[in-house]
């Protein structure tokens, strides 16, 4: 314990040292001498933070709600891992980083690529539920928190002026949970999901062309 505390003593004093005043080097040259210390020090900052915020999201599991009775609740699932991929994309390290302006995060590349493309496909899943899952046919009415959701994943991915992409996902996802936990109440009739093979052909086709524009 004495050895590490005298250890960070000296560091301490050594870089006390770097800001102490020479006057053989001028007031010139301690300015210099001081911003160069400044500036390695935030660099040093600022590479900690970049990697810390590049690590990728943990992985979570897929939850499914089950009934008095057993039986599992259809659309939950789907629902849930949508609003769970919105979340982890706002509150992982770092934040949501595909906006952001200033560094390091404006020098990172692979999680901001990765977030754009979680963005891409949560908007053409809350499509297909929008337009397919949530409706029994296509003259049918749509579910209002669908409806709605949409639009909110719609914002620019990269603005960061208000109103701002994070705005726009933290206001779909609460409309996603308001429509996940309206399926699985067993006294609401008005929220649905149709999970027919139709809907699921369209959602896949959709899917199959993001793969093939890679």
């Amino acid at each position: 314990m004495e050895n590490t505390e005298s250890k960070l003593a000296g560091f301490v004093a050594s870089v006390m040292d770097l800001f102490a005043r020479r006057p053989e080097t001028g007031r010139v040259g301690n300015w210099m001498r001081r911003g160069g210390v400044v500036f390695l020090i935030l660099l040093i900052i600022m590479s900690i933070l970049a990697f810390y915020w590049s690590r990728e999201p943990k992985v979570f599991w897929v939850n499914s709600q089950s009934t008095t009775d057993g039986n599992s609740v259809t659309g939950y699932a789907t629902a849930d891992a949508l609003a769970q991929v919105l979340n982890t994309l706002l509150d992982k390290p770092g934040g949501y980083l595909l906006n952001d302006i200033m560094p390091p995060s404006v020098f990172l590349d692979n999680i901001p690529n990765f977030e754009y493309g979680a963005v891409i496909q949560a908007r053409d899943l809350i499509k297909a539920m929008r337009n397919d899952y949530g409706r029994s046919q296509s003259q049918s009415l749509e579910d209002p928190d669908l409806a709605g959701a949409e639009p909110k994943l719609q914002y620019q991915a990269d603005k960061w002026i208000l109103p701002s992409a994070e705005s726009g996902l933290r206001a779909g996802i609460k409309l996603i949970e308001s429509y996940r936990e309206r399926i699985s109440d067993s006294n609401a009739q008005d929220a649905q999901f149709f999970a027919r093979a139709d809907n699921l052909r369209e959602w896949l086709i959709v899917v199959e062309k993001r793969l093939g524009g890679m």
